[in-house]
């Protein structure tokens, strides 16, 4: 009916009742009055209250009183006529339509070669209704095709959170007999219907799985944290998207997130889709080309996988877990980067199930789902020892000539305070540079000794600090651990539980540090910026893993990553020359079975081994690389847990990763037997 219409009836009927209320209230007031004694009455006087005068007064209140009502109305109706027009057209035009909208493709994840890491398929889904919940033959037998419970069916139908008009993703990757029955069979299937979705495809895989990611439902959390974002790149989440949880899946959201379309629908009174009104096409998401090299990861992971199922073949029953990682030194590019147990990203495409979940998150999966090679804290091992030489000469405990004499066992702290060098049998007198090539512990411990009697107590902290350990090194992947640079006030923070004696800093302590052991935690990556400073005389660059962000219009790309250094360290020629030469002759020196496997190299390598003492019974095993060791380009570290020496496991990967940046496999079979640290 037309408002006014609706506005005059209910006028008229104001005014009819205002009219009833007078005749019936206003004209039975009383024309008498009795006096006091309670005579009979008689007439109350000669004043102007007659009640003809009565009636005018009171028909003139009510004509004020209803003018005035009928102005109200008038000018009310008046206003949402003429001013207020178009707001409640637009006000009735949306409640008979609603937006639905339509996914955008994610952007495609590439390695520098345009190799497909990650891209998307085509994926028949059955979709329905909302109101297909309430029809209980109907969800009997959509489960019954599927194979899905009834239960899991009616809930999938019910969940609101995409858009109460959105059709609800019941199945996806259906076959293609479900699709056949469903459409050749349209009266059982009235709230049903088949579309094509767009759903993520690893073409390799497992390849890469840590630094690709996966991707997820958005959580009411994340859509709060994204729409919070006021850049001029924000996009609008709800309930129900699908967004990067992991990786470069995450890391990338805001350019591998397409913008998605919109479709408008006109809908009845209960909400139910009639008619489509117009529609605009969604726009996919930005290709994203990475540092990284399917080659030299595929040869990484083939390489760390196999070595550990060796070694706890070969009795390290412990063995399970371990990273390689590989870095261009002139740039921070990262080639490769590999974590040992992996997941398929492929379980979480379309919500993984509490199976899967279960399996990854059991202590016997070994948490496969942790990137170690940016995650994992280790102790570093004699990795650490080219930095200690550094504060040692930098601090004045020792020289480039300065001497020691290993034999096996030390006392420097008093024989109650011994302590064995890793060769029992001692390597006899050496300096610096025999004390890198050896790894030499007595060196080391007379150096740790030096710093506890010296005036700079904390010259290794100072130095490692400068190195960068104990922070990020700010690699564009969530999830990077800072590690642990101990001293005397954190040790007495951390041990609050102990006695006095027990927090203060002991000579022991810089004895442990000095070669890596003790509370000093380290994560790969930041060993492997450590080695790439050392590689380049003290320069080093940010690392990272993304190499552009292509156009998706056309060829080209819109952002080229710009390469930076992370930091410049200033040590004199002198001290790197020696140190230099202290790594190459680890390579070539140290052992002749090592060497044999880098000796058919065509470029000079130089590296450290390294070998941590954890509470397993076998120690984690370190190994880093650079090459060439006269021009750098590369350097290579892999860590390998419970494994056991340097030498017997992680040598041997970062070996193949050298094999497959040059083409030049490893073809010796020595294996050492000397125990190299």
């Amino acid at each position: 009916m037309n408002p006014v219409l609706i506005v005059i009836v209910i006028l008229a009927v104001i005014l009819a009742v205002l009219l009833v209320v007078f005749f019936l209230v206003g004209r039975g007031e009383a024309r008498f009055t009795f006096d006091i004694g309670g005579n009979a009455p008689k007439a109350s006087g000669g004043s102007d209250t007659s009640s003809e005068t009565g009636f005018k007064t009171r028909l003139n209140g009510l004509g004020v009183f209803s003018g005035s009502i009928i102005a109200v109305i008038l000018a009310r109706l008046w206003s949402m006529q003429l001013i207020s027009s178009d707001d409640y057209a637009a006000q009735a035009e949306s409640n008979r339509t609603r937006t639905i909208s339509v996914d955008a493709p994610r952007g495609r994840i590439l390695d520098r070669n345009g190799v497909e890491l990650v891209t998307n398929r085509s994926s028949l889904a059955v979709m329905a209704k909302s109101d297909v919940a309430d029809d209980e033959i109907e969800v009997k037998l959509l489960a019954n095709l599927i194979g899905m419970p009834e239960m899991a069916v009616k809930r999938k139908v019910e969940d609101a959170t995409t858009g109460a008009q959105n059709l609800r993703t019941v199945a996806v990757d259906v076959s293609r007999r479900v699709v056949a029955y469903v459409e050749e069979h349209p009266s059982l299937f009235t709230g049903v219907s088949i579309e094509q979705k767009t759903q993520r495809l690893y073409p390799n895989g497992t390849l890469c799985a840590h630094v690709l990611g996966y991707t997820g439902s958005i959580t009411q959390e994340q859509v709060d944290k994204l729409d919070s974002d006021e850049s001029e790149s924000s996009i609008d989440y709800e309930l129900g998207d699908t967004v990067g949880q992991a990786g470069v899946e995450y890391e990338y959201e805001s350019v591998l997130q397409g913008v998605k379309g919109e479709q408008v629908v006109y809908v009845d009174a209960n909400g139910s889709v009639l008619s489509q009104s117009s529609s605009v096409d969604p726009q996919s998401g930005s290709d994203v080309t990475l540092t990284i090299d399917a080659t030299i990861q595929k040869a990484a992971e083939e390489s760390l996988s196999s070595h550990i199922e060796s070694l706890r073949a070969a009795g390290k029953t412990e063995c399970y877990e371990g990273c390689a990682i590989a870095m261009d030194v002139t740039n921070g590019e990262i080639i490769c980067m590999a974590s040992e147990p992996t997941f398929s990203p492929s379980v979480f495409i379309g919500g993984i199930s509490s199976d899967d979940w279960s399996a990854l998150s059991s202590d016997d999966s070994h948490t496969p789902m942790v990137n170690r090679a940016i995650s994992g804290q280790y102790p570093s091992a004699s990795t650490i020892k080219p930095l200690s030489t550094f504060a040692a000469l930098n601090y004045g405990i020792a020289n480039v000539n300065s001497t020691y004499d290993c034999t096996g066992y030390w006392t420097g702290f008093g024989s109650a305070y011994g302590k064995y060098c890793w060769n029992h049998s001692g390597h006899g007198v050496l300096g610096l540079v025999g004390g890198i090539t050896y790894s030499c512990d007595v060196v080391f411990y007379e150096i740790g000794k030096g710093f506890y009697y010296s005036d700079n107590k904390e010259g290794l902290q100072d130095t490692y600090k400068k190195w960068g350990l104990g922070s990020k090194e700010g690699i564009d992947l969530p999830g990077e651990a800072e590690g642990r640079v101990p001293d005397a006030e954190w040790k007495w923070n951390y041990y609050s539980s102990s006695d006095n004696d027990a927090r203060q800093w002991q000579g022991g302590d810089d004895a442990n540090l000095v070669i890596g052991q003790g509370d000093l935690l380290v994560t790969p990556l930041q060993m492997l910026c450590v080695y790439s400073g050392i590689a380049l005389d003290g320069v080093t660059w940010k690392p990272h893993v993304l190499k552009s962000v292509n156009s998706n219009v056309g060829s080209g790309s819109v952002v080229e990553y710009k390469d930076s250094k992370l930091r410049t360290v200033d040590e004199q020629s002198e001290y790197m020359d020696l140190v230099h030469e202290g790594l190459s002759g680890v390579i070539y020196k140290e052992s002749e079975a090592q060497a044999s496997h880098f000796t058919n190299l065509s470029v000079q390598v130089a590296g450290k081994t390294g070998t941590a003492e954890t509470s397993h019974t076998d120690p984690t095993g370190w190994f880093i690389a650079y090459a060439p060791s006269d021009n750098p380009k590369y350097v290579v570290a892999s860590v390998i847990e419970n494994g056991g020496f340097g030498s017997d496991g992680a040598m041997y990967v970062v070996r193949d990763i050298l094999g497959a940046i040059y083409n030049e496999p490893d073809t010796s079979t020595e294996v050492d037997s000397s125990g190299v640290r």
